[in-house]
């Protein structure tokens, strides 16, 4: 069992910068592979970057690519998602979750644990 719990989240104005922190128990973190997700009001969840366990493979959503950065702590158990140059429209409910094995997946239904979400506004 992996908890995860999100940190980081706000009101920032277009053009800023936020951090996400997404802090896991358990003593195998680098044998997961973790992903950052988010959902807009009215929208569904979608897809904004994951890492492998050894942090060696990124991949991020077309959407976000260029001003996030992921990164892993595994000493930590610590994700992390760097967030510049923000828009109105990354507006959403940020959540960290993880999966059962070190390789990447873009797909939510591949991830077995999840965070609560933390918030994140984009005032124009």
């Amino acid at each position: 069992q992996v908890q995860l719990v999100e940190s980081g989240g706000g009101l920032v104005q277009a053009g800023g910068s936020l951090r996400l922190s997404c802090a896991a128990s358990g003593r195998t973190f680098s044998s997961y592979a973790l992903g950052w997700f988010r959902q807009a009001p009215g929208k569904e969840r979608e897809f904004v970057a994951t890492i492998s366990g050894s942090g060696n493979t990124i991949f991020y959503a077309d959407s976000v690519k260029g001003r996030f950065t992921i990164s892993r702590d595994n000493a930590k158990n610590t994700v992390y998602l760097q967030m510049n140059s923000l828009k109105p429209e990354d507006t959403a409910d940020y959540y960290c979750a993880a999966r059962g094995s070190p390789t990447v997946r873009y797909d939510a239904n591949r991830y077995d644990y999840w965070g609560q979400g933390t918030q994140v506004t984009v005032s124009s």
